[in-house]
């Protein structure tokens, strides 16, 4: 398979957050690792517009003179490619969507993440996605957001492995050695604080301005 072509760098017009800005824990136990990761508050977000733009992450915005993929705006150094290789049964992303994540934490292609996914759940308490395999999940990706004084917080839980037969007895391992071994999960622990914390730069115009065919 021909590897993933890392585009452009695009501008970027305001500090990615550090590392430090959330905070993050990790436990292990049954075969599983759970990270769990609590952002600092997204200022003037509001879970409707997270929930509106969970749904609408593949459209085009205008950023830095340009019209350009929203998801390369997301983190303009590290987005690859989003793709909506099948949507809902009503044509959104929610639900029953099946997407297609390509990006490189840190625009370093060793710890590339290509990753199909199904869309579990999107509204304006969670934005839920998962990679399975025989009915176990390999990879799940938790958001959660709640309303709070001048804008949202947001906590992420990324579990890596099931509690299934089928994972205790091989994709467990899979799980830890070929989706997310130790240096790629570091990777994307400081990725996704980056790209979370960006949100909160161009979503809230975003959303106020938004095309009426994106309601």
């Amino acid at each position: 398979m021909k590897a993933p072509h890392l585009p452009a760098p695009r501008p970027v017009l305001w500090p990615l957050r550090p590392l430090d800005s959330a905070a993050v824990w990790t436990a292990s136990n049954d075969g599983r690792t759970v990270v769990t990761i609590r952002h600092a508050l997204l200022s003037d977000v509001t879970p409707e517009m997270l929930s509106w733009w969970y749904g609408h992450v593949s459209g085009t915005m205008k950023y830095a003179g340009e019209i350009r993929p929203r998801y390369l705006v997301w983190h303009p150094l590290d987005h690859i490619a989003y793709d909506v290789t099948s949507p809902a049964t009503d044509g959104a992303v929610g639900p029953g969507a099946r997407l297609h994540i390509t990006e490189a934490p840190g625009r370093d292609l060793d710890q590339l993440i290509d990753i199909k996914v199904g869309v579990e759940q999107v509204d304006s308490q969670a934005a839920i996605i998962s990679s399975r395999i025989l009915g176990t999940s390999l990879v799940r990706l938790e958001n959660e957001f709640t309303a709070a004084r001048g804008g949202t917080r947001y906590v992420t839980r990324m579990t890596i492995g099931d509690r299934t037969a089928a994972g205790r007895l091989g994709l467990n391992h899979l799980a830890h050695t070929r989706a997310f071994p130790p240096a790629k999960l570091a990777a994307w622990i400081r990725h996704h604080i980056e790209e979370i914390g960006n949100l909160e730069n161009f979503l809230p115009d975003l959303f106020r301005y938004r095309s009426d065919h994106e309601p």
